[in-house]
């Protein structure tokens, strides 16, 4: 079976989740609400920070959370997002797009973050990036 693109997995067809958590982990007890957001969700929230601004991603998860009137956002499956969606705005800037045009995920993930060392842009790119925005 062939990999799946980026953009393939960024156009899964699932729904978010709250589920509630049986056993602690991930610094969560058990019983918390969890919310498992969705590639496109992630994206759709990047989209609407403003230009020159910057969100954690503790902020994103947050709000994420409150959205769906959950404890907390699976901060595992909330960087595989985060990823699916920056990896998808680079193939469109490097296919002629504009960071105007893409989803601007240098507002979210910071340059020296772990996050950042894996995406195919690395670091500086991102600092670039923020750095044009005056972030």
């Amino acid at each position: 079976m062939a990999k799946k693109t980026w953009v393939e997995k960024l156009n899964s067809r699932a729904e978010p989740v709250v589920e509630v958590t049986e056993k602690a982990g991930m610094g969560m007890p058990p019983g918390t609400r969890l919310l498992i957001s969705t590639p496109r969700e992630i994206q759709s929230r990047v989209q609407a920070i403003p230009a020159g601004k910057s969100l954690s991603v503790a902020e994103l998860r947050a709000d994420l959370a409150r959205a769906h009137k959950a404890d907390a956002t699976c901060p595992l499956t909330t960087g595989i997002f985060l990823r699916i969606v920056a990896e998808v705005a680079l193939e469109q800037m490097a296919a002629g797009s504009n960071p105007g045009e893409v989803t601007p995920f240098w507002r979210v993930v910071e340059p020296k973050s772990p996050l950042a060392k894996k995406l195919s842009c690395g670091p500086d790119r991102i600092t670039a990036l923020r750095s044009a925005e005056g972030i």
